[in-house]
């Protein structure tokens, strides 16, 4: 059943075991899990269409999960805290549940699994399974308050546009500021402070970079242009392609460690700039050597590996537009170091608007990583991206979405 801008419908009951606001990916992970043990659940959101950011993701297909999840792949300030949810509900686990649903899809590079056909499948899929749990929904549906009770099996109300709800376990899963055209908002994190549980400042993560005025002047003519380099800024390295863009850079390589140079944001001292290998698996020192005698210019020969257009830009930037045979070898040395590690110094991000997800979020130093319940207040749940976890491009996000949820729902 394709949902389109209609209300998916209105609740039976006023009372539910769990109320789980956002009925998103972690949303409705978490509803169909809980629902499935019996549960009664009630799934609120304020949006006209079930789960556009799934509908949207990977060019329309959904990049689900990825093979190759582990911890490593997420930044936190608590980096231990993902273990626990992603061993117990693991990649394979919803790789199960996508077959047992007949979903066809394919796996692209560094283990990245893709519907064949749409998002949409994915979607269903959800919506189905909760309906195997009997969940039932208020969408869309405006959240006007929450208050906690001294009642022991009603201990939260919410009050909305379709009225009032009561729950014994209530669940945030509204995500993050990412995407904001397509409903984000910072309700999540205004939850948690009422509740008294610290955030961490959000920050757009997997995001494009923006370059000062004096780089960006003989890089933006550029726009377009894409090559393969080696990206890193005080975490892995990421080797993908970069893109060229009118205020910076983007690409895989440069959406991955966007999030480490924004994770700066949280740390004392200077911020480090974003290295870039123009030439990975090359030994550029031992190759502009044995090209030491050239007459030709340094840009054309490093067109030999680079875009044309982008060496010689590169080059001026540098001041490097001599000969190669007008070089000492110790200033081609220099110019080798340069190509294996570009350091180039961020003017800022291009924002929420284009970033895949939001760094930080509820401090995970205040949740249980079991349950995702918060510690000081019994009952109160947060998962999926409204969490202080960031995963790495490549479906990670989503299993944190799929794991955090189902976490969740076995303990809510």
């Amino acid at each position: 059943m394709r949902l389109e801008r209609t209300p998916v419908c209105s609740p039976s009951r006023r009372s539910f075991d769990v109320v789980i606001i956002g009925a998103g990916a972690a949303g409705m992970m978490c509803a169909a899990t809980a629902g499935q043990r019996g549960r009664s659940v009630l799934l609120i959101d304020h949006a006209t269409r079930l789960a556009e950011k799934i509908r949207i993701s990977g060019g329309g297909r959904c990049n689900f999960t990825n093979r190759r999840v582990g911890a490593d792949n997420y930044l936190s300030r608590n980096p231990h805290f993902v273990r626990s949810a992603l061993s117990r509900y693991t990649a394979g686990d919803f790789i199960d549940l996508v077959a047992r649903h007949g979903i066809d899809f394919h796996e692209r590079s560094w283990g990245q699994l893709f519907c064949d056909d749409s998002a949409q499948q994915i979607i269903d899929m959800l919506r189905a399974e909760c309906e195997d749990g009997g969940v039932e929904w208020a969408m869309p549906a405006q959240v006007h308050g929450i208050e906690r009770t001294a009642d022991a099996a009603e201990r939260f109300v919410i009050e909305t546009d379709q009225g009032r709800f009561a729950a014994h376990s209530l669940v945030i899963a509204t995500g993050g500021l990412a995407i904001p055209k397509i409903g984000a908002t910072p309700f999540g994190y205004r939850v948690a402070e009422q509740f008294g549980l610290a955030v961490v400042p959000p920050r757009p993560a997997l995001v494009p970079l923006t370059l000062p005025p004096e780089t960006l002047a003989l890089i933006a003519p550029l726009s377009g242009i894409s090559l393969e380099v080696e990206a890193q800024c005080r975490g892995p390295v990421f080797r993908e392609a970069a893109l060229v863009t009118h205020r910076g850079l983007s690409g895989p390589s440069i959406l991955q460690v966007s999030s480490y140079w924004q994770q700066q944001a949280y740390e004392d001292g200077e911020w480090a700039p974003v290295s870039i290998d123009l030439l990975p698996g090359v030994d550029a020192e031992a190759w502009l050597l044995a090209h030491a005698q050239d007459r030709g210019l340094l840009a054309n020969l490093l067109a030999a590996h680079l875009p044309r257009r982008f060496a010689h830009a590169w080059c001026e930037l540098h001041g490097w537009t001599r000969p190669l045979n007008q070089y000492r070898h110790a200033e081609l040395r220099s110019i080798a170091a340069a190509l294996s590690s570009w350091a180039l110094a961020p003017s800022g991000t291009q924002g929420y608007a284009k970033a895949e997800v939001t760094l930080g979020g509820v401090d995970t130093r205040q949740l249980s990583s079991k349950t995702l319940e918060a510690r000081t207040l019994s009952g109160l749940y947060f998962i999926g991206e409204v969490v202080d976890v960031t995963g790495h491009l490549g479906g990670y996000n989503f299993q944190w979405a799929w794991s955090s949820g189902v976490a969740c729902g076995q303990a809510v």
